[in-house]
């Protein structure tokens, strides 16, 4: 890998991380020069890993502004959730599970039921479904879902704030690791699906709630 490369990946992951973190916050303007001094990178990847997190959607340029984090609307919501949920069930229906992987996933799913915090649980539920997916061979598939996710995390940072809701999806979880360990990839997918609009069920109501209070 060349160095430049090197330096736009590092600016990306740091992006990234603060994405997971909440830090980064929808409409906040992404400062250059701050980013810059804080990572220790020239502009130039800094430049080119931001022009990568707009293709994915993540942020958007604006003129005067620089690069901003897109504001939240339903139809993008929608549209994210319905994409992640078929192209989930796409890895999923191309995958050879181990008995390790499925130990894995019940591990993960007993470290769901165990997290009473919204970003801990948020972060964890987040690792479950990666690793329902991750041996898929399909390497521009999960790329694609890993740079929708990050978008996805707007979403469910500033409307799924309720923490006991996501306990409602333990149960869908444990039956789709259940699926799984029966060797039965069909009806883990389709539990799968169903768990993700769930969830945009769940997303689009809280953004109702926040629009007519507002």
């Amino acid at each position: 890998m060349q160095p430049h490369q090197i330096l736009r990946n590092t600016v990306k992951a740091h992006l990234l991380e603060q994405i997971q973190k909440g830090e980064l916050k929808v409409g906040k303007t992404i400062n250059l020069a701050a980013l810059s001094r804080k990572i220790g990178v020239s502009v130039t990847p800094i430049r080119e890993a931001l022009s990568q997190l707009e293709q994915a959607r993540i942020i958007k340029a604006v003129p005067n502004r620089g690069f901003v984090v897109s504001t939240l609307t339903k139809k993008e919501a929608k549209n994210l959730y319905d994409t992640i949920a078929q192209l989930e069930v796409m890895a999923l229906e191309n995958s050879i599970f181990s008995e390790e992987d499925v130990r894995s996933l019940r591990l993960q799913q007993l470290k769901l039921q165990q997290s009473h915090t919204f970003m801990t649980r948020l972060k964890v539920r987040f690792q479950f479904h990666h690793l329902l997916v991750h041996k898929c061979t399909n390497t521009v598939l999960l790329q694609i879902l890993e740079d929708l996710k990050a978008r996805l995390l707007f979403y469910e940072q500033g409307f799924g704030q309720d923490a006991s809701f996501y306990e409602n999806v333990d149960n869908q979880n444990e039956a789709i690791v259940r699926a799984i360990e029966e060797d039965n990839l069909p009806t883990a997918a389709l539990i799968l699906k169903m768990n993700w609009m769930v969830v945009l069920e769940y997303i689009e109501r809280q953004m109702s709630t926040n629009i007519a209070a507002s």
